[in-house]
């Protein structure tokens, strides 16, 4: 399908706005009326402005409050209707965008709304234009796409057709199986938004928290197959009212937006697929890659001088060797830490600045992420053939899963020593990792490890912090062997570090087989551990069923316990060095959580040792 984009999407001028969709490589857009008013063009100069950049003006839009109303507010309504209509001729806009009444409509009667919208569909066809009628989720009598079909088919104009927004159908769950009973020439437009699953107004949903596909709740799969079976060959376009997208670089927007189409295509195609060609050949399939299947490497950055060397020796770890341009190597089973030094440039990135990933097909993730416009970064210093850089400040290395027990480009580090023996290790794998993310970009991250690394978004949760809240969103593989937890800090805390969200903490989760064992070899080489308060273990004798004893070991090694039908967790960390920490998990059972609960407990005792 052709990919549109509503200019109320971007922030920026109108002018901005269109360069920002010409340069990701939208196909059209949508011209909003405020935008339109404010530009020093004219529409014509608007109209010429999107064709000169290779865009076509699919639609303008909106026009409201015209349907159900007396004779004489029909009348003003046509006057005001024949002067838009103008703009869209002028524009050179196919379609004017009409939505259902929400604040005029008096008259409750489907014959005259049919009527009313069938002299509408005479006076834009004097002009060339067409009408899309769309019911707002909030309209006054018509809200439902349903009724508005059944309103555009009694009015029995050639004018007059639907447009199909995503928002207003599924913020309804209107059930999709009538849409396959419109014909796809009636379609005149389609528009599309993901969503979070919130209890809340729908008119207050629609304008503050609608998101590009692949980044909310909705079923777009299900709503994209449905018009694609009815043939409808129209563009698909975005239209998204998002107070962060309005603050954001309009050109990292667009890319962003366009790549949510993409996979928006390229998911429904390889869901619903082609077997019985119910599905239309217009939904491109982007190359296929499985998804990542393991963690190939972990590169942090740290300061000039740091002290990280006692904890990776206390934790089991091997001093692998180092390359030409001095990161050092450091491994235990299947984990894999590159330690690079940033050097005294305050804005540089510390932390977690780059993870490599195993895929089965390298070249064919590398197509796909290209395809997804995410395209490799050089030079780049990490190991993996291919690297891409993610939102925020964090490269991601695509690589092949080894042949043997370890990747090839161990070798690139010079006196590597061998690696240590399976019954040594305390650690055998990376639980997860999880990186800080700048409010701006969390979205953008969801759509780039959902579409590019094929990891599934599970619900988000919001946790408790002494200075805000915490947005959680955990994305994984099917085998679990993958899980990245992004987290949006409160402002306070990003902004209380130097150089904001790129030196916020970030941590390693390391799975271990005796978290016991570990912890007490942390104690005895002298790794500091984050001290928790008696109150958290007091309260786990009433919250769990939990014998004292017991209690007063977790205690004495500041391990957290969590809970649930599946199986048991364990947690334990270490105190935050070069603007990194560990955590050291075991999982029991079937526990597949992260203990959320503890999270507050752990946030505090983790500010209270920065101020320490």
């Amino acid at each position: 399908m052709r990919a549109s984009i509503a200019t109320v999407s971007l922030s920026g001028s109108l002018e901005e706005k269109l360069g920002a969709a010409a340069a990701a490589g939208f196909d059209g857009v949508e011209i909003f009326d405020n935008d339109l008013i404010a530009s020093p063009l004219s529409p014509r100069g608007v109209g010429r402005f999107a064709r000169d950049l290779g865009m076509a003006v699919e639609l303008y839009q909106p026009f409201r409050d015209f349907e159900g109303v007396l004779e004489s507010q029909f009348e003003a309504n046509l006057r005001r209707a024949a002067a838009k209509l103008d703009v869209a001729a002028q524009l050179g806009a196919p379609l004017m965008l009409l939505c259902s009444n929400v604040a005029t409509a008096v008259i409750d009667d489907d014959d005259l709304l049919a009527e009313q919208l069938r002299v509408l569909g005479d006076l834009a066809q004097e002009r060339g234009v067409k009408i899309a009628y769309e019911a707002l989720a909030w309209g006054r009598f018509v809200s439902t796409y349903d009724h508005a079909w059944s309103i555009v088919r009694q009015a029995d104009h050639p004018a007059v057709g639907l447009c199909l927004d995503s928002f207003h159908m599924l913020s309804r769950r209107s059930s999709l199986e009538l849409i396959e009973e419109i014909p796809g020439e009636k379609i005149f437009f389609a528009q599309v938004a993901d969503a979070p699953l919130i209890q809340l107004d729908p008119l207050s949903w629609s304008r503050h928290y609608r998101l590009f596909p692949g980044q909310g709740d909705f079923d777009l799969v299900g709503w994209t197959a449905a018009i694609a079976k009815t043939g409808y060959a129209g563009p698909m376009s975005i239209e998204v009212f998002n107070d962060v997208f309005r603050q954001t670089d309009p050109r990292l927007t667009a890319i962003d937006g366009l790549r949510s189409l993409r996979y928006l295509e390229d998911i429904t195609a390889t869901t619903v697929g082609f077997r019985d060609g119910a599905v239309s050949p217009s939904l491109t399939r982007l190359t296929h890659s499985g998804p990542a299947e393991d963690f190939d490497y972990i590169r942090v950055a740290v300061p000039e001088r740091h002290d990280l060397d006692g904890t990776f020796l206390a934790l089991g770890f091997v001093h692998r060797g180092a390359s030409g341009n001095g990161d050092d190597l450091w491994s235990q089973g299947d984990v894999r830490l590159i330690i690079t030094t940033s050097g005294s440039d305050d804005t540089a990135p510390v932390g977690i600045v780059g993870i490599g990933f195993h895929l089965v097909d390298v070249e064919a993730a590398s197509r796909r992420a290209g395809e997804l416009l995410a395209h490799d970064v050089a030079p780049d210093p990490s190991p993996s053939s291919h690297v891409l850089r993610a939102p925020g400040s964090v490269r991601v290395g695509l690589s092949p899963a080894p042949v043997a027990n370890e990747p090839d480009w161990i070798g690139r580090f010079s006196g590597a020593t061998e690696p240590e023996p399976a019954r040594s290790r305390a650690i055998d794998h990376v639980d997860h990792i999880a990186l800080p993310q700048n409010w701006r970009t969390f979205d953008e991250a969801v759509l780039f490890y959902r579409s590019i690394l094929g990891l599934v978004a599970q619900p988000s949760e919001d946790v408790a912090d002494e200075r805000g809240l915490v947005r959680s969103q955990v994305l994984a593989n099917g085998a679990g062997t993958v899980r990245v937890v992004l987290n949006v800090l409160p402002t306070s805390v990003v902004e209380s570090v130097a150089g904001g969200g790129a030196r916020s903490p970030g941590h390693i989760a390391l799975g271990s087989r005796d978290i016991f064992s570990t912890v007490r070899s942390l104690d005895l080489n002298g790794v500091p551990m984050l001290q928790l308060p008696t109150n958290y273990y007091d309260d786990l004798i009433g919250r769990f069923d939990l014998s004292p004893e017991y209690v007063q070991t977790l205690k004495a090694l500041n391990i957290m316990y969590d809970r649930n039908s599946d199986g048991e967790f364990l947690q334990a960390y270490t105190e935050t060095r070069d603007n990194v920490f560990f955590e050291i998990v075991q999982r029991l059972g079937d526990y597949l959580a992260f203990g959320a609960s503890n999270s507050p407990v752990r946030r505090a005792a983790q500010l209270r040792s920065e101020h320490s």
